[in-house]
């Protein structure tokens, strides 16, 4: 009996790097040397002539110090003048910011808090900082989780699971990677794919299971629930467990009503399109959108995106006896 195992295909894992032009250079490389040359060009001409040759070499091996370093050199995974760049960014950078109301025209037009200190205000250590307007590339949430962004565009989130694809034959695979490949295809704009890991909060599982056992009616049930929920709270205690999330992003540009349309349609698109696949997908509403992005601004912390948050629309009511 013969088993077809398909058609395979290797995918390098640098498909996004750039491509090598000549001599193992790629076009950023080629452009610093060149303009280096040229600069190099112009020492040499204005100076050969008037000091020795060993001189001008020496004059000119900053710049090929300098040259080499910019279009060879890495640091943290980037190129080095794409770090020098991002560094400039980061000391030009405000680093007391207030958030505003609406998104000021300009810095002299913005309205910071009251509590933010006036122009030329002073204590006993000197003058007080006055906070810049704190600019967010997100403006507003609506209810149905479309997200306005700078530049009349507006985004979208996807929420969707994993699919092992080992413990599948070799025709469910190729099967799943078709499927996969066609909703790569069927895309009409730009998406991007998030994979984070968050930590789960096991002792709150643990605290329901523990008080669902107490329903129970059989006592064996109800020893294997409280067992099972110890088990959790050795686990939140000695370990710290993280699990997966996927969030897909969808954008669409326009004006208001139009962009948020959009991309809330190319969501449900994908939503439905991965479904297909046995994932388990969600286009995030307003409040689950709001979670997913309170837990990615600071990963470090014990925030826990599984339950939704208000939106700044939305009127907080309690109870009152």
């Amino acid at each position: 009996m013969s088993v077809d195992m398909g058609t395979t295909a290797k995918i390098h894992a640098d498909v996004e790097a750039p491509d090598r032009i000549v001599f193992g250079l790629t076009a950023r490389q080629i452009a610093i040397i060149s303009v280096a040359g040229a600069i190099a060009w112009l020492i040499f001409n204005t100076a050969g002539t008037r000091l020795p040759l060993p001189v001008t070499g020496i004059l000119l091996v900053p710049l090929v110090a300098v040259t080499a370093a910019l279009a060879l050199g890495r640091r943290d995974g980037l190129t080095l003048d794409a770090w020098l760049w991002a560094a400039a960014c980061y000391r030009s950078t405000p680093r007391h910011t207030a958030p505003v109301s609406h998104p000021p025209r300009s810095a002299a037009t913005a309205r910071l808090p009251t509590w933010a200190p006036e122009v030329h205000a002073t204590d006993e250590r000197g003058p007080l900082p006055v906070p810049s307007p704190l600019r967010l590339p997100a403006h507003a949430i609506a209810g149905n989780g479309v997200i306005t962004l700078d530049g009349g565009q507006a985004a979208a989130l996807v929420a969707a699971t994993t699919i092992n694809i080992n413990l599948r034959t070799t025709e469910e695979q190729a099967a799943l990677i078709n499927g996969y490949a066609r909703w790569l295809n069927s895309l009409t704009g730009p998406v991007q794919i998030v994979v984070s890991a968050q930590r789960v909060d096991l002792s709150a599982h643990a605290s329901r299971v523990a008080e669902a056992a107490e329903a129970l009616a059989h006592p064996a049930l109800a020893d294997a629930a409280c067992d099972y929920a110890d088990f959790l709270d050795q686990i939140a205690e000695h370990r710290d467990p993280l699990w997966r999330t996927i969030t897909i992003v969808h954008t669409a540009t326009g004006d208001a009503q139009s962009a948020g349309t959009e991309a809330l349609r190319r969501a449900e698109h994908t939503a439905a399109a991965l479904a297909a696949l046995g994932a388990q997908t969600r286009v995030l509403d307003g409040p689950c959108a709001l979670a997913v992005l309170t837990a990615a601004v600071d990963p470090y912390t014990g925030v826990d995106a599984s339950w939704p948050r208000a939106i700044p629309t939305t009127p907080i009511t309690t109870y009152q006896e």
